[in-house]
């Protein structure tokens, strides 16, 4: 559907007969003309398979989502049609706090901004603005699962006081635990996205919000670009009514709101918070492994229950 891991891309293209729908310039009309034999098919995470696709593809046995989640998936339409799901569980809490950790660190401190200022040559003519210090900000996490605490063990290291807010008390928790959104904004430096996409999270972090957070607050978010309203948070960037954000997910990925991109107080990631060479060996492997299992008579290892 999509291209995938380069090395992964390789391994497929040496044991099936790939047929590549990014490529095609109209893709309706590429899968009715050259895809009726398809009996397998790889999505990801973030592109999923609709009713539609299952019904494009009237022979499909299998689909394959090279990355552990599947929400994007008609599992019902492939319940109905028989066709089996699989998926690539791996353990991304940590890699992802990571990368949300020095998104913290890049936008308090002006680190992008920094490397274009040096490249352009302007060093030895101007001095540059100043950043923020990391140490002592509130860091405020919009939901405190496995990633949202592996982000309060970093920032904590850093010297930054921790809250949450949830759905709920976390029991064991003890950090302080805001049941109302905007009351935290109000009480961080740093909002950190980090919850699930849910309909009660779709455009949680919203004007009123940002608003709370205020001049000096930043906003980070390394979770869903729908968890955030992408209208307003462009309106409070533009206007300085929050001092800078940090984004590795987008409303409508891979394509980036223009205002976003020629703003210098933002950071911008391509959705990478499990980009690393170690996660995506794995999930190769996995993806891989049930593909050829299937079409041995095997059984599947990773196989999403529908």
């Amino acid at each position: 559907m999509r291209p995938i891991y380069a090395p992964a891309m390789a391994e497929l293209e040496r044991d099936f007969t790939l047929r590549k729908l990014w490529a095609a310039p109209e893709p309706g009309a590429y899968i009715r003309q050259a895809c009726g034999n398809v009996r397998a098919a790889v999505t990801s995470t973030t592109v999923g398979f609709s009713r539609g696709d299952f019904e494009a593809l009237p022979r499909l046995e299998i689909l394959g989502c090279f990355g552990p989640y599947y929400e994007l998936v008609d599992l019902a339409a492939a319940h109905e049609r028989g066709v089996a799901v699989t998926c690539t569980p791996d353990a991304t809490a940590e890699p992802v706090a990571d990368l949300a950790m020095g998104m913290i660190v890049a936008v308090m401190r002006r680190l992008c901004e920094a490397d274009r200022f040096v490249r352009a040559g302007k060093w030895p003519a101007e001095m540059f603005g100043s950043g923020r210090e990391v140490r002592g900000k509130t860091c405020g996490i919009v939901g405190l699962g496995r990633i949202g605490r592996e982000i309060a063990k970093r920032a904590e290291a850093f010297g930054m006081p921790i809250c949450y807010h949830g759905p709920r008390l976390k029991d064991g928790v003890s950090y302080p635990y805001f049941a109302d959104l905007e009351s935290m904004a109000r009480d961080s430096d740093v909002l950190v996205v980090s919850c699930r996409l849910t309909p009660a999270t779709r455009n949680l972090v919203d004007a009123r919000v940002l608003d709370a957070l205020g001049a000096d607050g930043f906003l980070v978010n390394v979770a869903r670009g729908a968890i955030v309203d992408e209208q307003a948070l462009v309106a409070a960037l533009a206007s300085r009514r929050i001092a800078g954000a940090a984004l590795d997910v987008f409303r409508d990925e891979p394509r980036v709101p223009a205002a976003l991109i020629e703003m210098d107080n933002v950071v911008l990631a391509p959705h990478m918070g499990t980009s690393t060479r170690e996660i995506r060996d794995g999930r190769s492997r996995k993806l891989l492994t049930d593909l050829r299992a299937f079409f041995a008579g095997k059984p599947l290892l990773h196989q999403v229950m529908q």
